[in-house]
């Protein structure tokens, strides 16, 4: 099965066709297609392709599933004595995306 390891938000992520995955806020709407370039790693399920520093000519296409938010966490600062307390919170967003195909430069 075919496989990549693309870059995208900072991070990094694996894809095979067929798989969900969380990836940092995309600014495209649900159902769209977007193209991820940025692949470091890929292999056809014979042979593994690394990049210096990615694959040329090869891509990850997806399907965006949905936008969220992921769970909150609570943030509190606080120095003793003297009565200062902040406290706060966040949510990451993130989008779900689909992988649709992953693609070699001979492909």
């Amino acid at each position: 099965m075919p496989y990549a390891i693309f870059s995208t938000g900072g991070a990094q992520f694996r894809a095979e066709p067929g798989v969900t995955i969380k990836v940092p806020l995309l600014a495209a709407e649900p159902g769209s297609k977007v193209t991820f370039d940025q692949v470091l790693l890929a292999s056809d399920g014979k042979q593994v392709h690394a990049g210096k520093p990615v694959v040329k000519g090869a891509k990850v296409t997806a399907e965006i599933v949905r936008h969220g938010k992921g769970k909150k966490i609570k943030i509190y600062r606080f120095a003793r004595r003297t009565g200062y307390r902040r406290h706060g919170g966040h949510r990451q967003q993130f989008t779900e995306i689909k992988i649709a195909d992953v693609k070699l430069k001979g492909d």
